[in-house]
């Protein structure tokens, strides 16, 4: 059971710093896509796109770059957790600039005008237009880590499901499957449904709170 509970830590942990670092250049992409006039149908054709990449695809992407022969081999990052971070954060990147978009969109023009009104700069600018459509963001940042967390194509592939090292919930189940273990595997399959459904749960407060005091 110990490991059972490390390996729930360490999903929640990987799939946490994926999102992170996705959104470090996500929601600045999203917003500036609203303020793009030229291709910015295209682009936005093309993100949507990208949200249903196939898993496995992306994971044998990383894996001929991470190998040992690769052109990013010398970092060593193959079969660690920085590599299933790093897989995870760009396949949910797609995912978190659409819903942004999305988010941004419908106020971001009203709140751009004001903030130029009171001479803020480039940067003072995106945080009251980011500000001003908060819940809309998190929901995206959320729905992220929600997909990064049921991932598993990646995990596999250049994580290697490494006891104790880069084995997570995903993973995990798989094996304990293929190993006729099904307690264990009951028992991740339920914790990482909970995890999911307590996310779009959240989701729902969250933009419900934002709402209320908002009107108040």
């Amino acid at each position: 059971m110990a490991e059972v509970f490390n390996t729930i830590v360490r999903s929640v942990v990987v799939s946490g710093a994926a999102t992170a670092l996705a959104s470090l250049w996500s929601i600045p992409l999203a917003y500036t896509l609203i303020f793009r006039s030229r291709g910015s149908v295209l682009l936005e054709a093309i993100i949507e796109t990208l949200v249903g990449v196939p898993t496995v695809v992306l994971g044998l992407l990383l894996y001929i770059l991470f190998s040992s022969s690769g052109p990013l081999g010398f970092l060593g990052l193959l079969y660690t957790p920085h590599a299933i971070i790093i897989g995870e954060s760009i396949l949910v990147t797609p995912l978190i600039v659409s819903m942004g978009y999305r988010s941004l969109r419908g106020t971001a023009h009203l709140y751009y005008e004001l903030a130029l009104s009171i001479g803020a700069d480039r940067i003072q600018r995106m945080r009251i237009v980011v500000g001003q459509s908060l819940p809309g963001v998190v929901a995206a940042c959320i729905t992220g880590f929600s997909r990064a967390i049921g991932e598993l194509g990646i995990a596999m592939m250049v994580g290697g499901n490494i006891t104790g090292y880069t084995r997570v919930m995903t993973t995990a189940i798989a094996l304990e499957v293929t190993k006729g273990n099904f307690e264990e595997a009951i028992i991740l399959g339920v914790t990482l449904l909970l995890i999911t459904i307590s996310i779009s749960v959240s989701v729902k407060l969250i933009s419900r709170v934002w709402m209320i005091w908002r009107s108040s």
